[in-house]
């Protein structure tokens, strides 16, 4: 600060100089101050600045008191974080997986790639009574008038509230995975290069991997476990239960052979007999953006799925489509143009001639396969068809009309 008079009419240019090289502020005075009432704002400013903090920081311990009160999850804790400092927020198990991610309103992508990279974010350790848990990260733009360390802190003693509560040791990832599946499977990315890097923050791999998914019907958790427990020693996998389905995303090495894959699904049989429920192993999805695909056509497949077995979409490319197409209103409407007339005379009959068509469908070029695989004699078969083709007006004997069938029955 430099007052200007008598010694100093105007500001040295050299002054001007040094202190634009060297990021000074420099203070020009052109009347006479006193130096008391300097301080005195200043002392003021400090003193308001104080109280504020003091103010945010009680803030800050409402929020996340309530928080923890209202028994509120992981992911709610880490994108209030996020909103209050203004920045994306990360949590992350001590395996550095990822629990949590609040962007903050900014692209995923550029921000876990960065973060992957090595920039340096905030952070706290999540942990109670000797046990740790994780950690918190505040991405380098978060700021808060109480201070970043102060919210992260505040922020990480709720999630260990939290996780003391749970009592469960893998709550955090059965979460992550759940939350992270179905943002997949409702296509709640903005773009597939954020669904990648929200996939390799959590430990997984997209690139130079081999992508599938499994479908387990009727899926209880202890089976569900099992089941991701067999493919967890060959690569990295992920887990949710949908409704009745549990579903599993699974990456394996790029190299894996065919009779490895074979082995494994095996294994998944094995441990479905015993449940007596059946399962799917959906088509290789291409990239992170064929996951979901995948994962509909498996849903396809394992609705039919017999018990103590796992069907197969490789291959089979009708099965995909059915899968991809699942919910348009066009196949609806083909589905309720074909097969109504049949489900209205099974109701009122009790009778079996959906059975018959998907046996039909399945050995289109042998009756006398697709009589046994109905369970029915010759004869019998022959007079279910007669009686399908007068309720639909269909011509059997037609491969494009089969071909309809068949994607009514998937659909």
């Amino acid at each position: 600060m430099l007052e200007l008079g008598g010694r100093f009419p105007t500001v040295p240019p050299a002054l001007v100089q040094a202190c634009r090289e060297h990021a000074l502020a420099l203070v020009v005075l052109e009347e006479e101050v006193k130096f008391v009432a300097v301080t005195e704002a200043i002392h003021r400013l400090i003193t308001r600045m104080q109280f504020d903090a003091l103010q945010a920081r009680q803030q800050v311990h409402d929020l996340f008191t309530g928080l923890s009160l209202r028994g509120a999850p992981a992911g709610t804790v880490v994108g209030e974080t996020a909103r209050i400092l203004g920045a994306p927020v990360m949590l992350r198990t001590v395996a550095d997986e990822t629990v949590a991610f609040a962007p903050a309103g900014r692209e995923e992508a550029p921000v876990l790639d960065a973060f992957r990279d090595g920039e340096v974010w905030e952070r706290v350790t999540v942990e109670a009574r000797g046990t740790r848990w994780g950690r918190l990260h505040a991405h380098p733009d978060a700021g808060h008038p109480a201070g970043v360390l102060t919210v992260l802190e505040s922020a990480a003693t709720a999630l260990a509230l939290g996780r003391l509560a749970d009592g469960d040791d893998r709550a955090w990832e059965r979460a992550a995975s759940t939350a992270l599946v179905r943002d997949l499977l409702d296509e709640s990315f903005a773009t597939p290069a954020d669904a990648r890097a929200r996939l390799e923050s959590g430990g997984f791999g997209v690139r130079d991997r081999t992508l599938h998914t499994l479908v387990v019907r009727d899926a209880e958790g202890g089976l569900l476990d099992a089941v991701t427990a067999l493919f967890a020693a060959q690569g990295a996998v992920r887990q949710a239960a949908d409704g009745r389905d549990g579903i599993v995303l699974v990456s394996l090495p790029a190299g894996i052979r065919s009779a490895e894959i074979d082995a494994l699904l095996a294994a998944v049989a094995a441990a479905l007999v015993t449940a007596g429920t059946g399962a799917a192993w959906g088509p290789r999805a291409d990239g992170v953006e064929g996951l979901a695909a995948s994962v509909r056509a498996a849903r396809v497949l394992a609705a039919r799925a017999a018990p103590g077995t796992v069907a197969r979409g490789d291959g089979r490319p009708l099965i995909r489509l059915a899968g991809e197409l699942q919910g348009d209103p066009r196949l609806a409407a083909l589905r309720e143009e074909l097969l109504a007339p049949l489900e209205e005379w099974d109701a009122a009959h009790r009778g079996d001639l959906l059975e018959v068509l998907r046996a039909l469908v399945a050995h289109p070029t042998s009756r006398t396969a697709a009589a046994a695989a109905s369970g029915l004699s010759r004869s019998v078969f022959y007079q279910r068809l007669e009686l399908i083709g007068d309720l639909t007006g269909a011509d059997l004997e037609d491969g494009e009309t089969l071909a309809a069938f068949q994607i009514a029955l998937l659909v």
